[in-house]
């Protein structure tokens, strides 16, 4: 049955489709123009539908659209794809964006080392302006507002040679932009984040040996001038070991308390992942049967390590050393795999067992989960590993430096690690926190690294995953378009940012890019003359989207239909004109 119309007799069927059939790129408005004037057939709309914008068949329609054609209009015309002001108020790269939540501001941090805060109204404007400089800052890289949007965490990277990895993180105050603590970060790209409205998670690395760390995770208090033996404003989270020069990076914190109520769901049976190209860990499995390990390089021609079940730890490595002493080891390892297996085998029976049955139980779990990236191999980030924080851990009262572990439990083991295969340059939440987004350049199909100084090469191609956290799956096919092309010494981190119904990204070839989250479809390239940095939808209106870049500009994007009601509510200077000749005749 027709929807809105009669349908249009056969011989006008085949003419528009013999009119689709020989066209290759259409411009959306045009097409709708056209299929207007036949009639709103939901026939016509879907065959429409699926052929302009390429949709495998097998996808079903938006669950929240009423129409084909409601749908057809939603993609071309609420795309935020105009753009409608580009701010110049910074003199260097741009690097990231962020909206408060209310979406009335947003910061903006440089690598003119200055935090600026814009006023979001019918024209952008700039607010106010921190220079970070007079502490020691070469830049900012980041910036986050807690959850009512008090206050700022700044993110940034203290001068020194580049081998330096030290940074800090600045508080600031949106009541009167004040400055209220200072925390030191390292290493500078774990960025830090708030984990609720007053307390924020920062970084610190130790040294154990060449390619053998400790990352240590803080709970920091925002204002920390509080002067008080009884009051602590800081405590430390989690303690995690790291082999063949990994560390943590890229913090954020997911809240699970609305998992079962999602904004879009993702994984109905028809959309399924035909594979899971990124294998997934539940380190804290106590079923019966083992879940799949990740797979490893093959290891050197060496003597079968001890086996733990049973062994103390300290016997395990005195027997080891005993057989590299003894020369019953052959070939010699090199120092670099001798330090990872001793670390290997130190830690074994010196970390905190992860915890059972991480999948939160029901919608009103107070947990929240910590996600960061990680690795295993190299020191390119190429896993995410995720632990659950409990609520008693959501504050900076009680045991001060894990008092409350046991004496042998140095380290805290993960509760899930995902294994991504490729070098990840970029993360971001679905608005609900039920999705989790990661940019990653693929590494070579097989490969082997043997040394982790070395790691594989990466693709151009950036690769946009998309995991469930209520069930750990990878769900979709990779979102594809964008591309990178710097090598694994010099790649960057690209912020990336999703909204209701869209995700977008930037990319180092000069475009930001915006994807149908339903349909997997690449939407629209927004231009830019470098780098685009970082893309930040507005919260409470996706229809609004900025995009950061080394062309050292802010460029502001609506939708077609954004533009239209923008510029029926400006007053028309004729009106204006006609209003003051009236005023000067009374």
């Amino acid at each position: 049955m027709a929807a809105g119309g009669p349908r249009p007799p056969p011989t006008v069927l085949f003419e528009i489709f013999l009119y689709l059939d020989h066209s290759d790129v259409l411009p959306p408005r045009l097409v709708c123009q056209q299929w207007r004037a036949v009639a709103r057939d939901e026939f016509l709309w879907k065959e429409l539908f699926y052929r302009y914008y390429r949709v495998s068949r097998d996808v079903p329609r938006h669950p929240a659209a009423v129409s084909w054609y409601d749908e057809f209009q939603r993609l071309y015309d609420t795309i935020p794809c105009v753009e409608v002001q580009v701010l110049k108020e910074h003199n260097d790269q741009v690097l990231h964006l962020s909206f408060s939540h209310s979406g009335c501001l947003f910061a903006s941090c440089s690598k003119d080392c200055t935090v600026k805060i814009w006023s979001n109204e019918l024209d952008i404007s700039l607010q106010h302006s921190s220079n970070m400089r007079p502490y020691n800052w070469s830049y900012t890289q980041f910036s986050q507002f807690n959850s009512d949007d008090s206050l700022l965490l700044v993110s940034g990277v203290f001068v020194g040679p580049p081998p330096s990895s030290s940074g800090e993180i600045a508080v600031i105050s949106m009541e009167n932009f004040t400055l209220l603590s200072r925390v030191r970060n390292k290493p500078y790209d774990v960025f830090g984040c708030w984990l609720n409205e007053t307390n924020l998670i920062s970084g610190n690395l130790h040294r154990i040996g060449r390619i053998t760390s400790c990352s240590v995770l803080w709970l920091n208090n925002a204002f920390q001038g509080i002067e008080s033996e009884n009051v602590n404003v800081v405590k430390r989270l989690f303690k995690i070991q790291n082999l063949n020069a990994s560390t943590i990076r890229t913090v954020m914190v997911a809240d699970c308390s609305r998992y079962d109520s999602p904004d879009l769901l993702l994984d109905p049976p028809q959309q399924l992942a035909a594979s899971s190209t990124c294998p997934v860990f539940d380190l804290g499995s106590d079923s019966e049967e083992e879940e799949a390990k990740p797979k490893q390089p093959p290891e050197p021609a060496v003597q079968e390590l001890p086996d733990a079940r049973g062994v103390p730890a300290e016997d395990g490595l005195q027997q080891f050393f005993d057989d590299i002493m003894g020369g019953h080891m052959r070939p010699a390892m090199t120092d670099t795999e001798l330090e990872t297996k001793v670390a290997e085998l130190f830690v074994r029976n010196r970390t905190k067992p992860p915890e059972s049955n991480l999948l939160p139980m029901d919608s009103n779990s107070k947990t929240k989960y910590l996600i960061f990236t990680t690795g295993c191999l190299t020191y390119s980030p190429h896993q995410i590993g995720i632990k659950r924080i409990l609520p008693h851990q959501m504050t900076t009262a009680g045991p001060v430096l894990g008092e409350e572990r046991r004496s042998d439990e140095f380290f805290d083991s993960l509760d899930h690690v995902i294994d991504i295969h490729g070098h990840i340059i970029g993360m971001g939440l679905s608005p609900d926190h039920r999705y989790l987004y990661v940019n990653s350049r693929a590494w070579p199909r097989n490969c082997v690294i043997s040394d982790p100084m070395q790691p594989p090469p990466i693709a151009e191609e950036i690769d946009l995953h998309v995991f469930d956290l209520k069930t750990m799956k990878e769900v979709k096919r990779a979102l594809r378009a964008h591309r990178a092309y710097t090598p694994n010494e010099e790649c960057f981190f690209i912020f990336l940012d999703v909204s209701r119904d869209f995700v977008a990204s930037g990319a180092e070839d000069r475009h930001g890019y915006i994807w149908d989250r339903h349909y997997n479809i690449c939407l629209a390239k927004l231009q830019h003359d470098n780098v685009v940095n970082s893309v930040a939808f507005s919260p409470v209106e996706q229809e609004l989207l900025l995009t950061a870049s080394d062309d050292t500009t802010i460029k502001v994007w609506r939708s077609p239909r954004a533009v239209r009601v923008r510029q029926a509510r400006r007053p028309q200077p004729r009106k204006l004109l006609f209003s003051w000749l009236m005023n000067q005749k009374s």
